[in-house]
């Protein structure tokens, strides 16, 4: 097992992250954040947090989005289905889905079609913790990357949330 980001190198990615976000975006009134569950959350809930305290004069809505029932696997695998809260439209909003880790490209392709349900977004944009580039099957990029790592198929990387580090093994 190799650590990819311990606990110092995780906080100051999701530090980064949330400020690319605010740097991105000059009118958070318009950018809407939606975490992906179940892994995604835990990313998007602390970039939340981090923009909520460096701009506290912006309410920035804050979703979590289910896409159990949108995966192309749905029907070969077993999945627990999560809650999806989403109070708000994001007709012609800037939307920033939120997700630990970009392998194959199937979870965010499975996102987008469950988003479409919520109205139709001005821009979607990526944002991932670990992008393992060299393992995609869509065409799918992350617009914000705390890091990108080269591994092989065969490998699996764990973003441990309880010892808050990532891990490849």
């Amino acid at each position: 097992m190799k650590t990819i980001l311990d606990p110092y190198q995780l906080n100051l990615t999701i530090q980064r992250l949330a400020y690319e976000i605010i740097e991105r975006h000059s009118d958070l009134d318009n950018t809407v954040l939606i975490g992906i569950q179940p892994r995604g959350v835990f990313l998007s809930d602390r970039i939340a947090a981090h923009i909520r305290h460096l701009v506290p004069s912006v309410s920035i809505d804050y979703g979590k989005l289910d896409i159990t029932f949108y995966r192309d696997d749905v029907r070969s695998e077993l999945h627990e289905a999560n809650k999806t809260d989403i109070p708000f439209s994001i007709e012609d909003r800037k939307v920033v889905l939120i997700d630990d880790v970009l392998h194959k490209g199937r979870t965010i392709r499975a996102a987008l079609d469950a988003l479409l349900a919520f109205g139709r977004p001005d821009k979607v944009e990526l944002c991932v913790l670990i992008d393992r580039r060299f393992s995609r099957e869509l065409p799918i990029q992350p617009d914000y990357c705390g890091k990108a790592i080269d591994s092989i198929i065969s490998q699996k990387v764990r973003v441990e949330w309880d010892k808050e580090e990532v891990v490849l093994y």
